[in-house]
């Protein structure tokens, strides 16, 4: 680049990283994060009065001093945020394709190089703003529970040590994902949600078991091993626990140290960042540049993702969704338009039937102690699938057609809703009709779950526009279902077997109130 360019490349900068922090704030699925982050934060920070611990070390819970509520809550942020973090940044280039902009911003004389690096700061200074927004909370919740001090200097050396290589592989993960159109799509979402996973048992890895230093770590982006290891150095237990636990308050309360972090442990952190810009590089050579014979506009473009490709090598199994679409077609108002949109999204998504009848056959000759397996499996194909029911009339331009139709959006958005439910019960009817004979405590759950989810899945979807911001918070949810067996709150469909009546009341009036506040959203629309 000449020195002419340069002055015009940072300028060029400048406007790519204020355009996407602005753009990115203002959508209400940062509101709803916003939220979201507020109330973990409290439910994160254990009540001492409650015999509730952030951390404990061998049943002694350790104070609430700054060094204790900074590596806790960095712990629990690294958790989630790689996740959630990536489906709330992800989706700007399909935006741009989307809206005609895409085509503009690939006519300019700007680089590419120069063009990314602007997109990839503007997704660092999201995140990290995400990020500021989390410590402010916990900074108000120091006053109310903590002991000792607020010691700021503490809380950022610990959360730039930990959080920022994640925000580096996530902002670098989001750039792949989205300049790689085989990336752009579905496939790509569950495929970015097994490398969070996997990225999360390297940190795991590296540091149970092992004393001394260890070449993962430099894999760890959620810095869960680099936490672990630390508090270790100072608290030697062999009852650990890390994220919020139970303690014996006669025991007395141990200290952490105000200084946890090794020079060792701040280069690996170091190492750990560059190795996060990784993906940088395939991003640049890889990316489309809005290209029309690689991303077109949804309506009419060809998709090449793996996903697309299965829906095409299976799409005679389009045909088993005909039946229904007659159906739809004799059963009139609201019934029916529920039956038109399910049998539309089945009818578009051939895998879709093909996994339905593998869970079907499968939750007619699994064992009963199985069903939670397979019922764990149902639900989540359908989490990925009922996410898009209340996108697919925006993305494909024809939501304004709902207002023109008998019944308006209103009827249009009890219709998802609807569908949403039935698409679950055509993949765990036989469960439910077992669990129906045999627990019916465990079919009330799965009831319940299931209108609660299918309610938040069509508000989410409807107010941030994108299918991410309920995907997002779904999958992380599994996970922590299939982590935590033992809490009825977190049993969202009986998968665990642990359901108690509070708790499917309580999900059933969660779907109630979510219900309630999307026919006001709905109400209020123009």
């Amino acid at each position: 680049m000449s020195a002419a360019a340069m002055p015009l490349a940072g300028h060029a900068l400048r406007l790519l990283l204020l355009t996407e922090v602005r753009l990115r704030m203002r959508r209400a699925g940062t509101l709803a994060a916003v939220l979201a982050l507020i109330v973990l934060t409290w439910l994160m920070v254990g009540d001492p009065a409650r015999n509730q611990a952030m951390i404990v070390s061998d049943d002694a819970r350790v104070a609430y001093t700054s060094s204790c509520l900074a590596m806790g809550s960095a712990a629990l942020t690294g958790l989630f945020f790689g996740l959630a973090g990536f489906y709330l940044a992800r989706g700007r280039m399909g935006e741009d394709v989307r809206s005609g902009i895409g085509a503009v911003l690939a006519a300019t004389p700007l680089g590419s190089g120069v063009f990314l690096l602007g997109r990839w700061l503007g997704n660092v200074a999201y995140l990290c703003g995400l990020l500021l927004i989390f410590l402010a909370t916990m900074l108000v919740l120091h006053l109310l529970r903590g002991e000792g001090p607020i010691q700021i200097g503490i809380y950022l050396q610990t959360y730039a040590l930990v959080l920022l290589p994640l925000v580096f592989f996530t902002a670098s993960a989001v750039l792949l994902f989205d300049a790689w159109p085989p990336l752009m799509g579905k496939g790509g979402d569950v495929l970015y949600f097994l490398v969070w996973i996997a990225q999360l048992s390297v940190g795991a890895a590296a540091t149970i078991g092992h004393t001394g230093w260890s070449a993962l770590l430099l894999l760890d982006f959620s810095g869960i091993g680099a936490i672990i290891g630390a508090v270790q150095q100072v608290l030697p237990s062999k009852g650990l626990i890390i994220g919020g636990g139970t303690f014996n308050p006669a025991m007395a309360a141990v200290t952490l140290p105000d200084h946890l972090w090794s020079a060792q442990t701040a280069w690996t952190r170091a190492g750990s960042a560059a190795l996060a810009l990784v993906p940088l590089l395939p991003a640049l050579l890889l990316f489309h540049r809005f290209s029309p014979d690689r991303v077109k506009a949804r309506a009419g473009r060809r998709d090449w993702s793996p996903l697309a490709l299965l829906n095409g090598w299976l799409r005679p199994c389009a045909r088993l969704a005909r039946p229904l679409l007659a159906l739809a077609a004799r059963v009139p108002g609201l019934v029916g338009h529920a039956l038109a949109l399910l049998a539309l999204l089945l009818a578009t998504n051939p895998a879709a039937l093909a996994v339905a009848l593998v869970w079907l056959v499968l939750g007619c000759v699994a064992g009963s102690a199985q069903l939670g397996a397979v019922l764990i499996g149902a639900v989540t194909t359908w989490g990925i699938l009922a996410s898009e029911i209340s996108v697919r009339d925006i993305q494909h331009d024809v939501d304004a057609l709902n207002a023109a139709a008998p019944g308006g959006r209103l009827r249009a958005y009890v219709a998802q809703w609807l569908a949403a439910v039935l698409l679950a019960l055509v993949f765990t009817a036989p469960v439910l009709l077992r669990w129906t004979a045999t627990a019916p405590l465990r079919a009330a759950a799965l009831l319940s779950g299931v209108a609660a989810l299918s309610a938040a899945a069509i508000v989410l979807g409807g107010m941030s526009r994108t299918a991410r911001l309920f995907l997002a918070l779904f999958l992380f949810g599994m996970y922590v279902t299939t982590q935590v067996r033992s809490v009825p709150a977190l049993d969202v469909a009986g998968f665990n077997g642990v359901a108690s009546v509070p708790s499917v009341l309580g999900y059933l009036l969660a779907a109630v109130a979510l219900l309630g506040a999307g026919w006001v959203a709905q109400s209020r629309r123009k």
